[in-house]
């Protein structure tokens, strides 16, 4: 059973083959409440595209797996976990399906109309919470230029074409990515991400580390 959302992402622009994917090898084995999937096993994987095929199994290699689930994440139906990329073998990671809860019917009203991005184009507020709690974004603020990084990017690529659900679960991916580069101006890590910290309590850090680097060289 599809949950609406799911139901109109399938029925977009996909390849039958990235379908047969999310229905049968991804969907039958998720963990719903998590919204995740089991690990993934290539080689189950390209038994089930290849089917009983007679003809050159079309199948291979598990990249090209992560071809179609590329095509899934362009669709919103799936999301990597962490830092993992589609340039890397997924065989024995869980990816995320977002739309697998019945809680994402609220947004299905943001799958039903494709569009190309603009100048004015503006996150779902709602649904970023929603995927920043799903894909684990820490700090989830936001402003005007980071907005404009994103809208800017896409401008370039107009051939690029998707539903408001799909531009800002997008925008939620390019917050995480921006949390995570070295060069964030930020001074705490927490886990893979760096956080705001606190002007007075960074300063008690430093101050802490200047005490015990004094007192070291003291003893010697």
């Amino acid at each position: 059973m599809f949950t609406e959302a799911e139901y109109h992402a399938l029925t977009s622009p996909l390849s039958n083959d990235s379908r047969v994917l999310y229905c049968l090898g991804l969907k039958p084995t998720a963990d719903l409440n998590a919204a995740r999937s089991d690990v993934l096993n290539y080689k189950f994987l390209i038994t089930l595209l290849n089917g009983n095929d007679q003809q050159e199994d079309a199948y291979t290699r598990g990249q090209q797996i992560n071809t179609l689930l590329s095509e899934l994440d362009q669709a919103g139906l799936i999301a990597l976990e962490g830092e993992a990329t589609f340039e890397t073998s997924l065989s024995g990671q869980h990816v995320l399906l977002p739309l697998c809860r019945h809680a994402q019917d609220d947004f299905t009203h943001l799958h039903r109309q494709y569009t190309a991005i603009h100048g004015r184009w503006r996150p779902d507020p709602a649904l970023f919470e929603e995927m920043a709690n799903l894909i684990g974004l820490i700090d989830r603020d936001f402003g005007d230029e980071d907005i404009g990084e994103f809208v800017s990017y896409w401008l370039g690529r107009p051939d690029a074409v998707f539903s408001h659900f799909q531009w800002t679960q997008k925008f939620a991916y390019a917050i995480k990515r921006k949390r995570m580069t070295t060069g964030h101006t930020t001074t705490k890590k927490v886990g893979s991400q760096s956080v705001p910290v606190a002007a007075g309590i960074e300063a008690d850090d430093n101050a802490r580390k200047l005490v015990e680097k004094y007192a070291s060289q003291k003893k010697s």
